[in-house]
């Protein structure tokens, strides 16, 4: 075979190697996020031996990506700590949203999401907490079931019915498989909220996402009056009475739509 075609080849295989090297690195880096800590059920995930799987978990903690707590496991490291502060820092819609979710919870003093689409779920942008003395287990870049939360029902508000009952089918079976989360309304009674929620351009979420949590949402649309994320303001129910729901909505409403005139959008 002559040289230039075995490099050729060689060149090739060296590429293949570490493109596989590399995905199974960024498997490894999902795994722990997911919350798989020991060698052996990454290892599983990858279907790699111990032994590959070992290279490449040390090459990660030399690398910040990891770090390594002995008997307890494998967590993630500053590094994706840093390049997810710096990929939020770089999305215009959360350098845009992030004062007026702000301003939003200092008026009010409860705790604001900002969220968008991501298949059936709604993924966590913002998260402004509270000064009512409770946390919230949200955090950012935490995904929940679009047909169960604020933020993710104000999502859906210009999606036709028939994906309403696809998103409300996935949050049922997600519900289904987690036996600590609320009970979700029956389809006709969902139907029929989601329907009157779509005229008002308004949501609610009456404890159907998180026990004890109530909150509000409303849609962020762009120049192009697409929806592209969502607002929401949530607070345990003590402080959040279905009649002070109907108070703040308007605040919600009207931070949804200053982000959404800063995203080029018009009346």
């Amino acid at each position: 075979m002559p040289r230039a075609a075995q490099t050729e080849l060689g060149g090739s295989s060296a590429s293949a190697a570490g493109t596989q090297t590399l995905l199974r690195g960024l498997k490894v880096l999902e795994c722990v996020a997911a919350g798989v800590s020991d060698v052996q059920g990454i290892a599983a995930a990858l279907g790699t031996p111990r032994s590959t799987t070992h290279r490449i978990l040390s090459s990660l903690v030399a690398a910040r990506y990891l770090h390594h707590m002995p008997h307890k496991g494998y967590l993630l490291g500053p590094m994706p700590i840093h390049l997810g502060n710096r990929a939020l820092e770089q999305r215009p819609l959360v350098a845009i949203a992030q004062p007026y979710c702000e301003a939003l919870s200092r008026q009010t003093g409860d705790t604001v999401h900002l969220g968008i689409v991501d298949g059936s779920e709604v993924v966590y942008l913002v998260k402004i907490s509270g000064t009512r003395g409770f946390e919230m287990r949200s955090r950012v870049g935490q995904r929940m079931p679009l047909a169960t939360t604020g933020v993710g029902k104000a999502l859906m508000l210009d999606m036709p019915e028939s994906r309403w009952r696809s998103l409300y089918d996935a949050a049922a079976a997600a519900n289904a498989r987690n036996p600590e989360r609320p009970p979700i309304p029956d389809w006709d009674l969902f139907l029929e909220r989601m329907r009157g929620y779509q005229k008002r351009g308004l949501v609610f979420d009456l404890e159907e996402n998180e026990a004890g949590i109530r909150c509000t949402g409303a849609p962020v649309r762009d120049m192009d009056r697409r929806v592209v994320a969502a607002v929401s303001l949530a607070s345990a129910s003590p402080f959040m009475p279905e009649t002070r729901l109907e108070e703040v909505a308007p605040l919600v409403r009207d931070a949804a739509l200053a982000v959404s005139r800063e995203l080029g959008w018009t009346e």
